[in-house]
């Protein structure tokens, strides 16, 4: 039978395995805790901000004394 140690792909495989099971894990409890730390959402909508637009045409006065 061979030698553990001298199988130094299969510690590699294994540690790879590890790894990623690893950054899962961690990757799910930073998700968990992030979103119990989130702000409510606002029960109430927002009112829109009301816009003015002031349209020049050619025929405009201040386009005439430009030009």
């Amino acid at each position: 039978m061979s030698d553990w140690t001298s199988l130094w792909y299969v510690w590699l495989i294994l540690l790879m395995v590890f790894l990623l099971l690893l950054c899962g894990v961690s990757a799910s409890c930073i998700r968990f805790c992030c979103r119990k730390k989130r702000l409510p959402v606002e029960t109430f909508p927002r009112h829109p901000c009301d816009l003015t637009a002031i349209g020049i045409d050619s025929d405009s006065t201040a386009h005439s004394t430009v030009t």
